[in-house]
């Protein structure tokens, strides 16, 4: 709650801008209401649903898929 998810996620933005990568993609368990709402903040869009991709603790969980495009890199 004290805003270090979203200064490191912007970091990795902008670290990732430097060395020329063009797009970044996370994914994240739909219940992750807060890493959802801090990739919304820093300029990414979910783009796909995945169902069931994986156990945790013998729980099937579904996924989020998200990703950034780069405005700087791949620029025209």
């Amino acid at each position: 709650g004290r805003g270090l998810g979203k200064k490191l996620l912007t970091s990795l933005v902008e670290h990732s801008e430097e060395e020329g990568f063009w797009t970044l993609q996370s994914g994240i368990f739909p219940e992750n209401e807060g890493s959802v709402k801090i990739h919304l903040q820093c300029g990414f869009r979910q783009i796909g649903y995945r169902e069931r991709i994986g156990q945790l603790d013998g729980i099937w969980k579904d996924n989020l898929i998200f990703e950034r495009r780069s405005k700087k890199v791949g620029a025209s």
